[in-house]
């Protein structure tokens, strides 16, 4: 089992940033792809982007290509998104996601761990 707990989310004005924060317990956290989801309301939830084990391979949805950053640190089983140049179309739920595939996928019924999911609202 692994046990994901996101952090970081809040209220920010539209240009501002966040950063969010994941922190895993469990099984050998390098081992797992991790990814980013975000889910607004009324909407089916969206691939943000991903992280491979070794952290050298990323991945970006074309709506926050150059605005969002992730990265991780396996040492402190920690995965992050830096969210730059927020816009009130990111305001979402953010959930961080585990897969124990090689690759980064965007489906996320890939992904088998959750995490509870934290609130980003950007103001206009």
């Amino acid at each position: 089992q692994v046990q994901l707990v996101e952090s970081g989310g809040g209220l920010v004005q539209a240009g501002g940033s966040l950063r969010l924060s994941c922190v895993a317990s469990g099984r050998t956290f390098s081992s797992f792809v991790m990814g980013w989801f975000r889910q607004a309301p009324g909407k089916g939830r969206e691939f943000v982007g991903g992280i491979t084990g070794s952290g050298g391979s990323t991945h970006y949805a074309d709506s926050v290509k150059g605005r969002f950053t992730i990265s991780r640190d396996n040492a402190k089983n920690t995965v992050y998104l830096q969210m730059n140049s927020l816009k009130p179309a990111d305001t979402a739920v953010y959930y961080c996601a585990a897969s124990s595939r090689v690759a980064v996928y965007r489906i996320p019924s890939v992904y088998a761990y959750w995490g509870q999911g934290t609130q980003v609202t950007v103001s206009s």
